[in-house]
């Protein structure tokens, strides 16, 4: 078995690379991915870098190249909804595009022919990550998952996302993974830790909280591969 382990930037997979100690350099599209050799099976962790195109890019290889048969996303995301909190964690149920817009043809918001305007998660991969989430106690948030190559800053924006996709939370790859996957027939994981909140609260700068959530989400992101390798025993 080969798992892939995506995060958007390097801060968000210094943390696994610390825990796994032990891995082989790999360049590859231009980016870096590093092989581990962990109980019996292989990890390929990289960082995408930042938007859609990079993360479709890293799945892609990750997939042709590397032959990863499951992928999991790391990263963080905006909240959507005053439910959530900076420092929670969302659980993508599905993924769809916001930026996406040819309704001038007919088409619903975020649709691409031939494509989905939602793009599921992988049904035993999500479960596996809510037990995760119960053996160690953390609360997790499952939701709609929305991506695009924006910076979703204004209120007016992020109402509009949540009425028009009954989003969650907003961030700018998770989708591309999913559509990338879903073409691969590859399950995916993806789950966000929320950086900014629907009512603009935050007690910490933005470098401080990647830091804590990269570390929060390493740790979870391991734990997730523990359970995968129960699940094959």
């Amino acid at each position: 078995m080969t798992i892939g382990i995506i995060g958007a930037m390097r801060e968000e997979i210094t943390p696994l690379l610390e825990f796994y100690k032990e891995y082989e350099r790999i360049e590859a599209a231009g980016n870096t991915f590093y092989k581990v050799n962990y109980k019996q099976v292989h990890i390929i962790i990289a960082y995408s870098k930042i938007g859609k195109v990079h993360a479709a890019i890293t799945a892609s290889i990750m997939i042709a190249t590397f032959g990863c048969e499951q992928l999991i996303f790391s990263g963080v995301a905006g909240g959507l909804t005053k439910k959530l909190k900076v420092g929670d964690l969302v659980l993508a149920t599905s993924l769809c595009q916001h930026d996406v817009d040819i309704s001038a043809f007919g088409h619903a918001l975020g649709f691409i022919p031939e494509g989905k305007l939602f793009y599921e998660s992988d049904s035993k991969l999500h479960n596996l990550a809510l037990q995760v989430a119960k053996n160690i106690g953390l609360n997790i948030y499952e939701g709609i998952v929305a991506s695009g190559d924006q910076f979703i800053a204004s209120q007016e924006k992020k109402d509009f996302i949540t009425k028009e996709f009954g989003a969650v939370a907003v961030e700018m790859e998770g989708a591309s993974v999913a559509c990338v996957c879903d073409n691969f027939k590859i399950p995916c994981c993806i789950f966000r830790s929320i950086s900014d909140s629907a009512d603009g609260e935050a007690n910490v700068s933005f470098d401080e909280f990647l830091e804590s959530s990269a570390k929060v989400s390493a740790n979870f992101v391991t734990k997730l591969i523990n359970e995968i390798v129960a699940d094959l025993s």
